[in-house]
């Protein structure tokens, strides 16, 4: 299905995941509990994001799929 907003969606998740390696690597890196603590955090907030990005995800998809059904 190609979607404006799904394609959008879609580049937000991959941006995601590509933030979430490289803090992988930091938090590997990182010495001090404090640091790997905050790195915990924004690997927390950026988990939580995806989450909703995969919700919404499937909502416009459910929505895009009754739109055709309808339109036939």
């Amino acid at each position: 299905m190609n979607d404006p907003y799904l394609n959008e969606l879609r580049e937000d998740f991959e941006a995601y995941t590509s933030q979430l390696k490289k803090l992988k690597k930091k938090l590997l890196k990182a010495n001090s509990s404090e640091t790997q603590a905050k790195i915990i955090k924004q690997i927390d907030s950026i988990a939580t994001k995806m989450e909703n990005n995969q919700k919404q995800t499937v909502k416009v998809t459910k929505s895009r799929i009754k739109e055709r059904k309808t339109k036939k």
